[in-house]
């Protein structure tokens, strides 16, 4: 006695096939515009990397508050600078790794970001009345004579300090001086009130630019010296970044082969699967801003690795399952109701891993932190939900009921096989 061929159940196959062309789809459209869209970090794309180091000086002593305030102002005047993602971290006690990834002039941000920046007000004496702490806000403006300025805005107290200044000094000169170094001596002809001045001298207005920042972000507590500069090309950069897109290419390429060969169309439904992975993956790291690394690729990858090893578990619980007489339904149902509890304890474990190393890792170690992390969770939910659904259609489809193509076992002859729920 045989059984007779199920029927074909159109409505399954058509919910199937349509939301394989979408994920196929949506894979070929968006995955080069997002991949490439995410910011990249300094071994991806090229640029500077500076150490700097701190010193004791008579004025003032190195401490773990001076060096929390050093990395402040410069995080504030690299940003001010308008650079791509810099990475500011301190190494040690005394100091501090930036990056500056994609920067055409080093030398220049190097200048800003490490000078000292105490400003200084003295009178003809050389006693100094106020300081840059006096200042409200510091901006470059170009004057009718096209003259390139820095125009200054003190505080209420500063702006009374300055009036005494000048009024104490009309037709003597009063120095402005950075970092010990006098930018101007202008002659006072009359007393400045209003808590408002100006520096002239500088060459362009993108000069004034970066004295403004300066003088905006405040003075460095402690003396910082550059000890190391490093500037990474942007062809290492791009021989780098070839590197990992062949390496993920060459990875995403064997994984897919390997499902397809083992567990045929299981294997096909983990392989579209897969490309939604990757997709929401790129898609989340957009959103969150992240800049790309090496570590976060072979964070990416790893997680990739994983979302693979949850199929396989699944795959073989279903394999299992099925020899032990249950249906082809029945069998997926209970291969994803028992693989669910390793594939969560193991997930479990590895983001843990991941917040601990983001928790304390820094630079490129936090980028592999995120993408490790967000990639796990992300696998959980392809693997146990979208892979899930798709192999309901395609065995609720009855367009295939021989179960070798499902991976489960050899080939079965047409014969009556006894199967229970």
């Amino acid at each position: 006695m045989r059984k007779g061929r199920k029927p074909l159940r159109k409505e399954e196959l058509i919910k199937l096939l349509t939301v394989i062309a979408v994920i196929i789809g949506a894979f070929i459209a968006f995955v080069s515009p997002l991949a490439y869209s995410i910011r990249q970090g300094l071994d991806l794309q090229g640029g500077t990397h500076v150490v700097l180091e701190a010193e004791d000086t008579p004025e003032a002593v190195v401490n773990d508050d001076a060096m929390e305030r050093v990395v402040r102002i410069m995080e504030k005047r690299v940003n001010e600078l308008g650079l791509t993602e810099p990475i500011i971290q301190r190494q040690g006690a005394r100091r501090i790794i930036v990056e500056l990834p994609g920067i055409k002039d080093p030398d220049k941000a190097i200048q800003v970001i490490g000078k000292t920046a105490m400003l200084e007000f003295q009178d003809e004496a050389g006693h100094t009345v106020l300081t840059g702490t006096d200042l409200k806000d510091a901006k470059e403006q170009t004057d009718q004579q096209g003259q390139n300025l820095v125009a200054l805005d003190f505080s209420d107290e500063g702006g009374q300090k300055f009036a005494d200044l000048t009024m104490k000094n009309v037709g003597k000169r009063i120095s402005i001086l950075l970092d010990g170094e006098v930018l101007t001596s202008p002659n006072v002809k009359e007393p400045i009130t209003g808590g408002r001045a100006v520096i002239t001298g500088s060459r362009t207005l993108e000069e004034a630019h970066d004295l403004a920042i300066l003088l905006r972000s405040g003075a460095l507590p402690v003396k910082v010296n550059i000890i190391e500069t490093r500037t990474v090309g942007p062809t290492l950069g791009q021989d780098s970044k070839d590197k990992s897109e062949f390496a993920f290419s060459i990875g995403i390429g064997a994984v897919l082969l390997f499902m397809l060969f083992f567990y045929r169309l299981s294997g096909f439904i983990a392989d579209i699967s897969l490309m939604a992975y990757v997709l929401m993956l790129l898609a989340a790291l957009k959103f969150l801003d992240a800049t790309l690394t090496l570590p976060g690729v072979a964070g990416i990858i790893l997680s990739i690795g994983m979302a693979v090893d949850a199929n396989v578990l699944i795959f073989e619980h279903f394999k299992e399952e099925y020899r032990a007489g249950k249906t082809l339904r029945a069998a997926m149902n209970s291969g994803f109701k028992r693989a669910f509890t390793t594939i969560f304890d193991s997930n479990i474990t590895t983001i843990i891993a991941a917040i601990v190393l983001f928790m304390f890792g820094t630079g490129s170690i936090r980028g592999f932190a995120i993408t490790l992390g967000l990639g796990v969770v992300l696998s959980m939910l392809t693997a146990i939900s979208l892979t899930q659904y798709m192999l309901k259609l395609l065995i609720g489809a009855n367009l295939f009921q021989n179960p070798f193509v499902f991976g489960t076992g050899r080939n079965e002859e047409a014969g009556e096989v006894t199967r229970h729920a």
